[in-house]
């Protein structure tokens, strides 16, 4: 199984972006989806997450900015981002809990980077 995540690239503050990530491969099915992010010299951190009955939930730091969708015929999950703060810039990172009929995996996308910088 693959995730590629795509979107990400320089935008102003105050500005928005859309990152996608599409899993691919031997798929059962894919249970909860979502987008955590690393700035430089920090820890990875949660964004937000996505189940594929759709129940979300995400940081307080981006509540009411950010928004997590998916699209399960698709096996894909997006995190639309507005209002961005230079503080929102890091390497974003999609994850997946994919269903191989008997077992479960989580996975990792490689990370798309987002700038936030005027």
């Amino acid at each position: 199984v693959q995730l590629q995540a795509s979107g990400g690239g320089l935008v102003q503050p105050g500005g928005s972006l859309r990152l996608s990530c599409v899993a691919s491969g031997v798929i059962y099915r894919v249970n909860v989806m979502g987008w955590y992010r690393q700035a430089p010299g920090k820890q990875r951190e949660l964004v937000a997450t996505i189940t594929s009955g759709g129940s979300t939930n995400y940081a307080d730091s981006v509540k009411r900015r950010f928004t997590i969708s998916r699209d399960n015929a698709k096996n894909t999950v997006y995190l639309q981002m507005n209002s961005l703060k230079p503080e929102d810039t890091a390497v974003y990172y999609c994850n997946a809990d994919v269903v191989h009929i008997a077992t479960m995996q989580n996975y990792w996308g490689q990370g798309t980077l987002v700038t936030v910088s005027s």
